[in-house]
């Protein structure tokens, strides 16, 4: 059975705002204002680490592991808190997952977020149920860019991990779908979007509304 795996964040949804709340919320408990803004999506969209160490470089100082390994789980703490505040699903992306599944296609979610996080995330936007399988950060042992989380996630959705196709937003998603030896579709419509043609996927995806027809074919 053919199944599409998407990536989560900058993929199926923009949760940029949030994820920079959250960390503003650490900069603000070191004694400090707002260090992120909107212009830093992309980096909200790499993770909690990478907006921490974006954060503590503009405050002058080298992000020391320590201090990042103290303040994530206060990261993760305030984004629980607000998860959905500002995200929205860019447009088209649910009509594009049941488009799939009426064409039967399996469809799952495979992201870096932990999985806790993005079953809530998805909880509250009324999403989680169109999905067969959600595999998180944390769920196994390894997390992308190893290809065992992108299997997975097809296996659990009924599909064939070898007859799969990963969609996503970054070189992350990019090198998964490679470790794995299937197709990778990277969107341009996020915030790193611009970036995405360089990385030569095997097809670039402009508006959900082009998914189903491209699945089609990368998986005849």
């Amino acid at each position: 059975m053919r199944s599409i795996i998407f990536d989560l964040d900058g993929t199926l949804a923009d949760t940029s705002g949030d994820l920079l709340k959250a960390a503003n919320a650490c900069f603000r408990d070191m004694g400090v204002g707002d260090m992120l803004g909107a212009a830093d999506a992309g980096t909200a969209l790499c993770g909690g680490r990478a907006m921490l160490s974006l954060g503590l470089e503009r405050m002058g100082q080298v992000p020391d592991p320590d201090l990042l390994d103290r303040y994530y789980p206060y990261l993760l703490e305030a984004y629980e808190a607000e998860i959905d505040t500002h995200s929205v699903f860019y447009p088209g992306a649910l009509d594009a997952v049941a488009a799939l599944c009426a064409a039967d296609f399996k469809v799952a979610v495979c992201t870096n977020k932990p999985e806790y996080l993005a079953r809530k995330l998805l909880t509250n936007m009324g999403a989680l149920d169109l999905f067969g399988a959600l595999i998180g950060a944390d769920t196994l042992t390894v997390r992308k860019p190893d290809p065992e989380p992108l299997r997975e996630a097809a296996r659990r959705a009924g599909g064939d991990p070898a007859h799969c196709l990963m969609v996503g937003d970054t070189i992350t998603d990019h090198s998964t779908a490679r470790a794995a030896g299937v197709p990778s579709v990277l969107v341009t419509f996020g915030p790193n979007g611009a970036e995405m043609a360089a990385l030569a996927p095997d097809a670039l995806l402009h508006d959900f509304g082009e998914l189903p027809a491209i699945a089609a074919r990368l998986l005849a």
